[in-house]
């Protein structure tokens, strides 16, 4: 298996962990009785800040997937895995670094370390998009 497949299904883990957890979480109120099965919002929004912070870093996940995995995918179905080898490893450090600062924290340094996660993943997107499509 190529780093980038290793990554691929790696990313898409992490994504369901994310989930996993926040269910597990609305269990736990649910059996606490803290609230009832239909008063779940998609946001978490009625529930604890660790709750609403959980949900968008699993969103952010979900939502960055077709930009990130569908590169990674490009470069497995096109054979061109030697492009984004290198860098996925780095790309699946900064999105896992990215969701455990969003669940840990909206503090100003937190928000800024969390940007600064982003950011290293467009640009690695940005070479992978270029590399593959441009070469």
């Amino acid at each position: 298996m190529s780093t980038s497949a290793l990554v691929l299904g790696l990313f898409i883990s992490w994504g369901l962990f994310l989930v996993i957890l926040m269910e597990a979480c609305r269990c736990y109120f649910l059996i606490k009785g803290r609230i009832r099965s239909n008063e779940f919002k998609p946001d978490n929004s009625n529930l604890p800040p660790f709750m609403q912070r959980l949900a968008r870093a699993h969103a952010n996940c979900i939502e960055g997937f077709p930009i990130f995995g569908g590169l990674l995918i490009l470069a497995l179905v096109t054979g061109r895995t030697e492009i984004t080898d290198a860098l996925a490893p780095w790309f699946l450090f900064a999105r896992l670094a990215q969701s455990s600062i969003h669940v840990a924290s909206l503090s100003v340094v937190a928000v800024n370390a969390r940007f600064v996660t982003f950011v290293v993943q467009v640009g690695i997107a940005v070479y992978w998009a270029w590399a593959l499509l441009l070469n």
